[in-house]
């Protein structure tokens, strides 16, 4: 073995005199100072003291086992009691009676007109000025197919904006009579029973003075008034058919006096929203009386979505038309249409591309 007393100290270092008798690495202890390495002392009053203390006995080492005295069995029976633990029993929750399922309301079935199909003479609608339907392009036709373009922009519209079925209704009146409200009303059904997927019902609503049946050449019957004054008259059992597809016509009905109290009903949205029930590409247009000359354009009002005032250039005044507007307030959306229109201060003709706006 290697003598480590041998190794040179470092200079400056006295040498640390030898224990007789001790190991070797007892010796490396002292030599090295390894005893600041040793883990700190542990404070007194983290020791615990002796009486609580575990004492462990060796296996050959015999115990005196300490005679215990009886413990009274009510004293046992109480002490049981107090440290006997507490039995929690789980509540059984039973299951909440499924509800029944709820009925899922039917919507009602779509209403589809099944009156007689008249046909409608076309040599009448051209002696008239009117739209004639498979015929050539005038510029009649090619005017009312912007209006109805903008119209039925604007019901898609008012549509989504949640108005519901009113959206599907417009109003047609001029401020007095001979200003073109019924020649308006007619091309413009006219020319939206031309859409392909759209039909229309004009309804002849100017009570006194009736004139859509006879501009078709369409037979009289019961029609709209009928059915507002009968609750078992259904107004769509009263709707006309034509050979032109997809127009159809609710004539006027009977004359009464009573026509705008019975257009403030409450039965009478019920009997215009039964026209349209089911068929949201259906579009209705009333043709109402004059504004100014009678009370049932400003009645029906609050039942459209939208509301078209003809004006006659040479004869409507601007009085006329203001107060005309202001009886239709009820109506969300009013529009003007200019009638009889010989100038355009911009040089603008309407329908003239097909060579018919002479």
């Amino acid at each position: 073995m290697t003598e480590h007393s041998k190794i040179p100290l470092p200079e400056g270092e006295a040498e640390v005199p030898k224990v007789k008798g001790a190991t070797l690495i007892e010796r490396v202890v002292r030599n090295y100072d390894l005893v600041q390495l040793a883990s700190a002392p542990i404070p007194e009053n983290l020791v615990p003291p002796p009486s609580t203390r575990r004492r462990y006995r060796r296996a050959d080492e015999v115990v005196e086992e300490a005679v215990v005295s009886p413990v009274p069995e009510t004293m046992v029976a109480a002490s049981a009691q107090e440290a006997a633990p507490e039995v929690v029993v789980s509540e059984v929750l039973e299951p909440a009676p499924a509800k029944p399922a709820q009925a899922v309301a039917k919507l009602p079935d779509p209403v589809v007109f099944k009156g007689e199909r008249h046909t409608v003479n076309r040599q009448h609608l051209r002696d008239q000025g009117l739209i004639v339907p498979e015929s050539t392009v005038t510029a009649v036709l090619e005017e009312f197919r912007i209006v109805k373009r903008q119209l039925l922009l604007n019901a898609d519209q008012l549509a989504q904006q949640g108005m519901g079925p009113a959206a599907q209704r417009v109003l047609i009146c001029s401020p007095h009579p001979g200003e073109g409200k019924s020649f308006t009303s007619v091309n413009l059904a006219l020319a939206i029973a031309a859409e392909k997927e759209c039909e229309v019902l004009l309804v002849d609503a100017d009570f006194a003075k009736p004139s859509v049946l006879s501009m078709l050449g369409l037979p009289g019957g019961l029609g709209l008034m009928d059915a507002l004054a009968n609750p078992e008259i259904d107004a769509a059992d009263c709707v006309i058919g034509t050979d032109i597809p997809g127009l159809w016509v609710l004539p006027a009905g009977g004359a009464t006096t009573s026509d705008t109290e019975y257009l403030t009903s409450s039965r009478t949205r019920t009997v215009l929203d039964r026209l349209i029930q089911g068929a949201p590409q259906r579009f209705v247009i009333f043709d109402s009386p004059p504004a100014l000359a009678a009370s049932p354009a400003a009645a029906l009002a609050k039942y459209v979505g939208q509301a078209v005032v003809v004006a006659r250039c040479d004869k409507t005044a601007q009085s006329s038309l203001e107060d005309a507007v202001s009886l239709l307030s009820a109506c969300p959306n009013i529009q003007l249409i200019l009638n009889a229109v010989h100038f355009s201060p911009s040089g603008r003709r309407f329908g003239s591309y097909y060579g018919y706006g002479g």
